[in-house]
């Protein structure tokens, strides 16, 4: 489950709420491509927006359309109790794993993100993959801290920042990170733009937000690397890179997928939770013309 490619689709929304009908074509089509795992309710999926019986749809609508393929819920939540509650319901809807990032409101520090990790990984009967995203949370975890929660029980991942864009540099950033954590825990890339070198450079899983909107161009990534064929993986990548250019300029991918999605017939519009929104005018032009471009359905 924590290997390959793990495809984090939208959780797309209409004027009545979640567009339920919509979220579950958009799994049914990565359980069709054979992703190796499915990420409903991560960043892309808009989790925070979302209240409780909102997130306990959502993972039951995933788990029900992914076809046996292993189903990850994010969990994370302000407070532990709150965790705690998405936990027990994403396990009752028969998720494979959760994902979990330390939201906060108040920065928090090492020893409370510890606990937070410490007080679930008890709970839990289902393996957790620790989400580790300053770029929302804005919370930075050490290589010290990912050491000590990587050893609590449950704890089977770790979905990392973006790697070094140097090869080499990204090696040493995988290799050093692995020779503190057990040999469990797998390591994943995610910020899609740095997942052929991360995948390269030792990662087991790439955490993908094109994979959750169109997923065999993120598997021909995936199984090149998987294959040792480094070189092809990479080619791959630097093909799109005019879309990891459009999600650094769009600050984050979130709502240039969201528009993917939109342009492509597969959402609605406007598809994401107010205030956010896709991006327009001459952004979502230029996506629109890299979608003809590459022949993306």
């Amino acid at each position: 489950m924590f290997r390959g490619l793990s495809a984090f689709p939208l959780t797309p929304f209409s004027d009545d709420g979640i567009d339920e009908a919509a979220f579950a074509r958009l799994v049914r089509r990565l359980a069709a491509a054979r992703v190796d795992s499915i990420g409903a309710l991560g960043s892309t999926g808009s989790y925070a927006y979302l209240t409780r019986s909102e997130r306990k749809r959502v993972a039951g609508l995933a788990v029900k359309n992914a076809s046996g393929i292993p189903v990850i819920v994010g969990i994370g939540a302000l407070r532990t109790r709150d965790v705690l509650a998405l936990a027990e319901d994403a396990q009752a809807l028969g998720a494979s794993g959760v994902l979990l990032a330390p939201m906060s409101y108040q920065k928090l520090g090492d020893d409370e993100v510890f606990g937070l990790y410490a007080t679930v990984a008890n709970e839990l009967s289902v393996p957790l993959c620790v989400y580790d995203n300053p770029a929302t949370t804005r919370f930075e975890f050490s290589d010290e801290l990912h050491a000590r929660i990587a050893r609590l029980p449950n704890v089977r991942s770790i979905k990392l920042p973006p790697v070094p864009a140097e090869p080499g540099a990204a090696r040493a950033r995988i290799d050093r990170l692995r020779a503190l954590i057990p040999s469990h825990v797998t390591l994943g890339v995610s910020g899609d733009a740095s997942a052929a070198t991360g995948l390269n450079a030792g990662c087991d899983v790439w955490y993908s937000v094109i994979g959750g909107l169109f997923p065999g161009l993120a598997l021909e990534i995936t199984r090149a690397a998987q294959a040792g064929l480094a070189q092809e993986a990479q080619r791959l990548s630097e093909r799109l890179q005019p879309l990891w250019e459009l999600f650094a300029r769009c600050g984050g991918s979130l709502r240039v997928v969201a528009a993917a999605a939109e342009l492509r017939g597969l959402v609605r519009r406007p598809c994401l939770p107010l205030p956010l929104m896709a991006v327009d005018g001459p952004q979502r032009q230029q996506l629109a013309e890299l979608l003809d471009r590459w022949g993306l359905q």
